[in-house]
């Protein structure tokens, strides 16, 4: 079966080739699959466009303030089916028009990981199709290109839960990684700071709706490393604000709570910025881009606009329901990579930690 997915995916690229790549593109439709760790997602793409994108949610972690990894690989066999059922039926498609399974390679959870790609590889062996391995990292760069033009090169600063990372993207797939994180990062920072200070989880995004009523100048939270070289450390800051929660006390913390909050949003956010000016200047590039789940931060959203434009920059920043793990990013990915030519074999392993983008 093996032999029978690479001969369709040889077809594919000999008609891409016979077609033009345009052309190619119009007549795909791929099918998306995410599980990297706690959000079980299914989208279909066809025409360039998103025709679903369905993400169930894992409601189990909150009682233990953190995601549970043999929990949440339970739970996305468990509903990995009737996501994609549901994305197929919203985009009212079958599994046989399907072209190409595009599906999370790694990062993320291991067990999840396997879950998701167990049950692509079932899909491409029953229904016959080609299969796509995708980086979650990449996708969360190229979930851009779903509603913005395809322009290169460009910078992405890249924010998530688990890695933040500047990518200079010289064209499709050539990737130069100018900073990367050096402990804590920005989301994980965000997180856990949000649980310093009594938030429930997740605690990133309350951090941010409660600094929307608060003031970014009420305590000058120290802004690690924002005026050496590219790579991130939110660590210190971390340690900070645990301390200064503990010498003021709980009742003050509370009371507080809004202008802690964007206090700390303001250093995050801050730092991000500041790198990503160093790296335009860098690099010289007029397009730049933000990526993964912090990139839905407002006060994030709004500096990078004011700084692009200052510079002069073209701006992209996805759509809240894709910035978040989804599968739409997957999807995408996967069209932008069987354009290219890059399909994979059954023979495709998950991977736990992060690979050069």
């Amino acid at each position: 079966m093996i032999g029978k997915a690479s001969a369709i995916a040889e077809a594919f690229l000999f008609l891409g080739k016979k077609l033009g790549k345009t052309h190619y593109l119009a007549l795909m439709v791929i099918l998306g699959i995410e599980t990297s760790c706690d959000e079980t997602a299914a989208s279909v793409l066809s025409d360039g466009k998103i025709r679903s994108n369905i993400i169930a949610s894992q409601a189990v972690h909150e009682t233990f303030g953190g995601v549970v990894p043999e929990l949440a690989s339970r739970a996305h066999h468990k509903t990995i089916w009737q996501t994609v059922s549901q994305a197929l039926q919203e985009a009212e498609t079958t599994l046989k028009q399907i072209d190409a399974i595009a599906v999370t390679q790694g990062p993320g959870l291991m067990g999840s990981l396997l879950v998701g790609l167990s049950f692509a590889k079932g899909l491409a062996i029953s229904a016959g199709k080609p299969i796509i391995g995708v980086n979650h990292i990449d996708a969360h760069m190229y979930a851009n290109f779903i509603e913005h033009d395809e322009v290169y090169p460009f910078v992405a600063l890249i924010v998530s839960g688990g890695h933040t990372r500047l990518v200079h993207v010289e064209k499709i797939f050539s990737h130069v990684i100018l900073g990367d994180t050096r402990d804590d990062a920005a989301g994980e920072a965000f997180d856990k700071i949000g649980k310093i200070l009594g938030l429930p989880y997740p605690s990133g995004p309350q951090v941010d709706k409660r600094s929307q009523n608060g003031d970014a100048l009420f305590y000058d939270f120290p802004r690690s490393m924002i005026n050496k070289g590219l790579d991130f450390s939110f660590s210190g800051l971390k340690t900070s604000v645990l301390y200064y929660a503990k010498e003021m006390g709980e009742s003050y913390v509370q009371e507080n709570l809004d202008d802690i909050c964007a206090s700390v949003s303001a250093a995050i956010t801050d730092v991000l910025t500041a790198k990503v000016k160093r790296a335009v200047k860098q690099t010289g590039v007029k397009h730049v881009m933000l990526a993964g789940g912090v990139s839905a931060n407002s006060m994030l959203r709004r500096k990078m606009g004011e700084l692009a434009k200052r510079l002069h920059l073209n701006l992209m920043i996805p759509s809240v329901q894709y910035c978040t793990d989804n599968a739409a990013m997957i999807a995408k990915t996967g069209e932008l990579k069987a354009r290219e030519g890059f399909f994979d074999t059954l023979q495709i392993k998950p991977f736990a930690r992060i690979e050069a983008v």
